[in-house]
């Protein structure tokens, strides 16, 4: 198994190209299925998310070709139904997009029960109001989600929670349906508004994405399309928080400043310098950190994803500092390795309270899941002494050439086995 060995202590420093949005491209790449044409995705991550889901392309019958680095061409032209076992759906969350796009297009889809990272409960009866909503018939036996429908009728749909992926896949099976479909109380997060510009770019008619009402006319046949993905506000996020854990100097490219607002304001009331300029951001930590309460949010709150990076930097703040989880109640299982670095931190429920050390030090721990792995990346960075990571795959399930860009920033990383 693959490892990666951290010499801490070094100040990041220098320049660094943020990727495409990892949650938007695993959504972009499903969603092609209801094109029954020709797609091409520009500024994709080279991430293993992305890998798997052209391979369940190609098994389901369609033809994906890697232009270069970053951008596939997709041609769904050769799938008529859509079947998606365990082993191809076991490693990731996003295989529940087949659902709707399926839908959308044929009608029907049978979906295993989806995977991913284990960060608590991550319930999909969202999903399945909708698609109810919409007409369709939803069975789930033997870990298999099979949805069917004669014909998909709009309607109005109220999400009880806010939900990115029930957002998502509805939206994703009304673009085909007969009529309009309101859904209430959706989520606005830029990967959504990027895969309602994705729809848009096909033939669909979604408008109001990036509100919380969103309104989808249903259109007979889409269409091939061209695409961008848009930048990853997490890879930028925790290259930001990054840089503060190691007073380093970073001007961050490739970004949309205001998608990291919620970031930004918390590092500056650390007492973290960032000045933005267009499309870039320079994080600069010239100064002692502050330790401070953080607040994990839907969408233009603090984010999830962002909070077990955070967490790291605050192990080195001075005073004490709260995180209150609110998304994932299993978002904390990092702490046990932070604490074998010397961290100082206590846990309640959704609730944890860390009190600032001098520094970290050095150990073998593990990521339990793709932000905890970038969490101890972090840690690692900051720390005293070498870190040595296991389970690197989580961190390639969602960084693009995590370790080369540490490398170019003057990060001491390598890999081994």
């Amino acid at each position: 198994m693959e490892k990666l060995i951290i010499e801490g202590g070094r100040k990041l420093q220098g320049e660094v190209e943020i990727s495409g949005f990892k949650n938007a491209a695993v959504a972009l790449i499903p969603a092609t299925v209801l094109a029954g044409n020709i797609c091409t995705i520009e500024n994709l991550p080279n991430i293993s998310d992305v890998s798997i889901l052209s391979k369940i392309l190609r098994g389901l019958g369609a033809k994906v070709y890697q232009k270069d680095e970053s951008v596939i061409e997709i041609d769904t032209k050769g799938i008529n139904s859509c079947f998606i076992d365990y082993e191809d759906a076991k490693d990731l969350r996003a295989s529940y997009y087949f659902l709707g796009a399926a839908l959308g297009r044929f009608k029907k889809a049978r979906v295993v029960y989806p995977g991913g990272c284990c960060i608590g409960s991550r319930p999909i009866d969202q999903h399945i109001k909708g698609f109810e909503a919409l007409g369709a018939q939803v069975n789930i036996e033997h870990g298999i989600i099979s949805v069917e429908a004669e014909r998909l009728i709009g309607t109005e749909i109220y999400l009880d929670v806010i939900s990115v992926g029930a957002t998502i896949n509805v939206m994703l099976a009304a673009t085909m349906a007969e009529g309009v479909t309101i859904l209430e109380n959706a989520a606005k997060e830029p990967h959504v508004v990027d895969v309602a510009n994705f729809l848009n770019c096909m033939g669909a008619n979604v408008k109001g994405a990036g509100t919380d009402t969103i309104k989808i006319e249903g259109v007979s046949q889409l269409k091939g399309c061209q695409h961008s993905v848009i930048p990853d506000q997490i890879e930028a996020g925790t290259y930001m928080i990054a840089t503060a854990a190691t007073s380093g100097d970073v001007l961050i490219n490739n970004i949309i400043p205001k998608h990291l607002e919620a970031i930004t304001a918390k590092l500056r009331e650390m007492g973290v310098e960032v000045s933005e300029n267009g499309d870039s951001l320079r994080v600069r930590a010239t100064q002692p950190l502050k330790n401070i309460n953080v607040k994990t949010l839907v969408y233009p709150g603090f984010p999830t994803d962002l909070q077990q990076p955070m967490s790291s930097l605050l192990t080195v703040a001075r005073g004490t500092g709260v995180i209150t989880e609110t998304i994932f109640e299993g978002r904390f299982k990092h702490v046990d390795e932070l604490k074998r670095m010397g961290a100082n931190v206590k846990v309640e429920g959704r609730i944890a309270v860390i009190q600032g050390v001098e520094k970290l030090m050095g150990a073998k721990v593990a990521a339990s899941d793709l932000r905890a792995g970038a969490a101890l990346v972090v840690a690692g960075l900051a720390a005293e002494g070498v870190t040595e990571i296991e389970n690197v795959h989580y961190i390639h399930r969602g960084y693009d050439r995590l370790y080369e860009k540490l490398i170019e920033l003057g990060a001491s990383i390598r890999k081994t086995y």
